[in-house]
């Protein structure tokens, strides 16, 4: 059986995680687990506390394991703990015990860091129009603590897309 690749598309909200993992999939012929919040906080017309966000991390947990054993040689996730930790952090001042030590434990092969080069767009499920760069540093500062290998996506539209694939394609020659 071939190894599975696993891809982390990560970053800020509104950087076109979500449209670049659905794409992704389709180009690879392979899924993508979406993101287990926005299902838990439609289901919560967007309320939610900190204890929340301890059932969506381990939702998202659950969700990839479900889809993983179905994936065809790549699976990409639409966030992933770090984005949990970092909402977390960032909204309340403290991260779980459990969302951290799973974090520790994510086994990706990459991850996918957007850019926060695209407009933000109004989602009534979204919360940071406005420090959007301190984010995005903090993102970055946090995968490079993890010692994860991590690419900045950066571009629109098809630019975007096409140096996703390159770095998947490159990461895919290199490990098999």
């Amino acid at each position: 059986m071939n190894k599975l690749f696993k891809i982390a598309i990560t970053g800020p909200e509104s950087t076109g995680k979500s449209i670049l993992s659905q794409e992704l999939a389709g180009h690879y012929h392979t899924l993508w687990v979406p993101e287990y919040a926005r299902i838990y906080l439609m289901q919560s017309a967007g309320k939610y506390n900190y204890d929340d966000l301890l059932k969506i991390a381990r939702g998202q947990v659950r969700s990839e394991h479900a889809v993983e054993p179905l994936a065809e040689r790549i699976l990409f996730s639409d966030t992933e703990l770090l984005v949990i930790k970092i909402w977390s952090e960032v909204k309340f001042g403290k991260c779980h015990p459990w969302i951290e030590e799973h974090l520790r434990k994510q086994t990706y092969d990459l991850y996918l860091l957007m850019n926060i080069d695209l407009p933000w767009e109004f989602d009534p499920l979204r919360e940071n129009p406005e420090n959007r760069e301190f984010l995005f540093e903090l993102y970055k500062s946090k995968l490079e603590t993890l010692g994860v290998n991590y690419r900045i996506i950066s571009g629109v539209g098809e630019e975007r897309f096409q140096q996703a694939k390159s770095v998947i394609d490159q990461l895919m020659l290199i490990k098999t």
